[in-house]
């Protein structure tokens, strides 16, 4: 790794097709808003050589150009792939948002990656949404490895940071989150501080010094040798511990100097395996510098002690019909099994997917098989058609470098996929398959939208529905019962970025509108109606008349007719009648046009004319006979009650609860878990939660996180009833 003898001088700049997965990394970075993985992945490409000391390619822009939005948020809104060669390897590094409303694009990067660099900032520490990524790549035993920044900044302290590190991520065993070199610094200036100008290698004892600008090696004085005693025992300690050789820690014990290539090789298999995660120190290159502090040791330690493709295990895999089907792990000539883990729009090119190929070669102008990811739920339609796709890419930052193939192991920008959308399988045409999906996060946060003006009305259900198929943590919602266009989002971030990306990409202006949740009338007590429906105006008329009783019935019982009708009072052929215009006032409501349920209808009697009496006339009596009956009643306003699970820090617990009970929510009990976390159950009407997923983030620090699902409606409190009567009302 980055204590080996010769560092590469950097690799000459083009990014290019891979011949062999064996050559290829694919690593994650994740990280906090603000901990500087953009700023790494453009030090990293600058040491590659894949960029110049300005930070641009060759042909123009830089590796951080990707979206117009991110720039004026200064922000990272999305995944972007940033390749690079160094030493003969392919490394595809994928830069992640790091505020949690991007959630879904942190969890493609984790889906398309072997590997994971978490960057912590030495200012800023660890968060708690980094503990939870931290947990999810643990839970599925993805290789880590920790770099800090900004140390730099004043008071950072790596070997504090270091320190913090293991309790965070270290768990039973701190031992496996150790530094691989220390920090270098130069002598205090006159504002006191002591710059980092280099790195001491705990491993080969060797000083690599920055100072220069370029990386350059040399033997520290004696002086040194002291302070790194204590932290290389430890370090030699940790990596035997988890050597597969079970004699080493013995002969270590015995007083043995276990060489320097067999300690190498043993801590390369321990960080490929998951149990070791070493922690490095990483800064960007000053002006005029060709490399950044610990980028080559990041970059040998990218090459040397992250896993190949071959040791990523294929998620599952099943013939379009659910047959499962034994993929061979990253075997070039087998079937073709690739997913899009990344879909978005260029102005000039259209669609352009982001694909991860787990099996077979994909090559340019083919005809694939693009099957359905299970997401109709989300305003995503299954898919199970055949697609010719278009050219094969390298992207870097605006720039798309031709690609001649792909291979498996490999990632890749496919153009002309219209169909295809984020988590969709791209197979053989005449051998479709489907991957099983990576979980993503359920939005929580509505957004009711309407179009500004009937040109964006036009425009309006195409740029939602490309809006949607680049993103599958949005939801589209059509909702029925209040007639709103309904955008679930995760948060707000998350919804200011879907709102631009209407207005610039796609050239559609909406406006905001109160979110209404669907709310329900019911009968408190029994009625009766009677409804008259009588007409002469020339030629046939219309008559008809019916008397009803209603009275409520239990929570989810709907609408029940029973028709008592004695002596053909009611003509047989006319009950129906009735009972259908009953629905269709239910379904209108009867008091502030919210649907009527959980009643029972009765038809008593009623009067018919031989000649005026007609279909028609009785659905409008029956209307009217159920619409009188409710001027007479008592009617219950219910509102709808979710099931609220949080599951939150020890520490947020109490000011959970808290405001859960300020929301009229009943908290049903608690359950202590795995992490120092609690999960709090409790029932909560869905009028009261419609911001809780910006609310909670908040309360807790972003370190919170929430699901819910419909339980029942049930009555309101009468003053709430009260205000959405007079609203009613008004609006009427």
């Amino acid at each position: 790794m980055g204590d080996k003898a010769n560092a590469h001088p950097g690799a000459a700049g083009r990014a290019t097709a891979a011949d062999h997965p064996a050559s290829v990394r694919n690593v994650v970075l994740v990280g906090h808003s603000g901990s500087g993985k953009t700023t790494l992945v453009e030090a990293l490409a600058l040491t590659a050589g894949a960029v110049n000391r300005a930070g641009r390619v060759e042909d123009g822009g830089t590796v951080s150009d990707y979206d117009e939005i991110e720039h004026r948020q200064q922000r990272s809104v999305q995944l972007s792939l940033v390749p690079v060669e160094w030493d003969g390897y392919k490394i595809n590094l994928l830069d992640t948002p790091g505020y949690a409303d991007f959630v879904g694009e942190l969890r493609a990067g984790l889906r398309a990656a072997d590997a994971a660099l978490f960057v912590v900032s030495a200012s800023d520490g660890v968060d708690g949404s980094t503990r939870m990524v931290w947990e999810e790549c643990a839970a599925v035993g993805m290789p880590r490895a920790i770099v800090i920044t900004h140390l730099e900044a004043a008071r950072a302290d790596f070997e504090e940071m270091t320190r913090i590190c293991a309790e965070a991520f270290g768990g039973d065993d701190p031992d496996a989150v150790l530094p691989l070199y220390l920090p270098l610094r130069a002598p205090q200036g006159p504002d006191g501080h002591a710059p980092v100008t280099g790195l001491t290698g705990l491993l080969s004892q060797k000083l690599f010094d920055y100072s220069s600008g370029e990386r350059k090696e040399s033997e520290p004085g004696e002086d040194l040798l002291p302070g790194i005693e204590e932290a290389r025992n430890r370090l030699i300690e940790g990596i035997i511990s988890e050597s597969e050789d079970e004699t080493l820690m013995d002969r270590y014990l015995g007083g043995e100097e276990i060489d320097f290539k067999t300690l190498v090789e043993d801590l390369e298999r321990a960080v490929a395996r998951g149990v070791f995660h070493p922690v490095l120190a990483a800064a960007p290159a000053t002006d005029g510098a060709r490399q950044g502090l610990g980028t080559v040791e990041l970059l040998e330690l990218v090459t040397g002690g992250f896993p190949t493709p071959f040791e990523h295990p294929t998620p599952g895999v099943t013939t379009i019909d659910g047959k499962p089907r034994e993929i061979k792990a990253c075997d070039t000539e087998g079937p073709l099994v690739a997913e899009v883990v990344k879909t978005a729009s260029d102005p000039y090119v259209g669609r352009i997917s982001l694909v991860r190929v787990f099996s077979g070669t994909l090559r340019p102008d083919e005809t694939v098989h693009v099957s359905g990811h299970g997401l109709a739920d989300r305003g995503h339609e299954d898919h199970d058609v055949d697609e010719r796709i278009g050219a094969l890419s390298a992207p870097f930052g605006k720039q798309q470098r031709q690609l001649s193939h792909c291979i498996a192991g490999d990632l890749a920008c496919v153009a002309k996929l219209s169909r295809a959308e984020t988590g969709d399988t791209l197979s053989a045409k005449d051998d479709p398959l489907l991957m099983e999906p990576w979980e993503m996060p359920d939005p929580l946060l509505p957004l009711a939208i309407q179009a500004h003006s009937k040109a964006d009305e036009d425009k309006l259900s195409q740029g939602l529905a490309r809006l949607v198929a680049e993103d599958p943590t949005m939801r589209l919602e059509q909702n029925q019962d209040t007639h709103q266009v309904v955008l679930w989002c995760l948060g707000e971030a998350h919804a200011d970025v879907a709102l631009e990306r209407l207005r610039s990409r796609y050239g559609v202006q909406v406006d905001l509108v109160p979110h209404r949740v669907p709310l329900r009338e019911t009968f408190a007590d029994k009625s009766a109606g009677r409804g008259r429906h009588v007409k002469q105006s020339g030629g046939h008329g219309q008559f008809a008349i019916c008397e009803i009783e209603v009275e409520p019935l239990p929570g989810g019982s709907g609408i029940e007719f029973v028709d008592k009708v004695v002596g053909g009072a009611v003509p047989r052929q006319f009950i129906p009648s009735v009972e259908k215009g009953v629905r269709a006032q239910a379904a209108k409501g009867v008091a502030t046009g919210h649907q009527l349920i959980d009643v029972r209808v009765t038809l008593l009697d009623g009067k018919a004319h031989s000649v005026d009496s007609s279909d028609a006339a009785f659905q409008t009596a029956g209307a009217l006979a159920l619409r009188e009956a409710a001027a007479d009643a008592r009617i219950h306003l219910l509102e709808p009650v979710s099931e609220v699970s949080v599951l939150v820090g020890d520490d947020y617990v109490g000011a959970v609860m808290s405001d859960l009970s300020g929301r009229r929510g009943r908290v049903l009990g608690t359950e202590q878990t795995n992490g120092g976390r609690t999960l709090i159950k409790a029932e909560v009407p869905e009028i009261e939660i419609g911001r809780y997923a910006v609310d909670l983030r908040s309360l807790s620090h972003g370190t919170a996180r929430f699901s819910r699902s419909y339980a029942r409606h049930e009555p309101m409190p009468p003053q709430i009833a009260e205000r959405i009567r007079e609203e009613a009302r008004a609006a009427s």
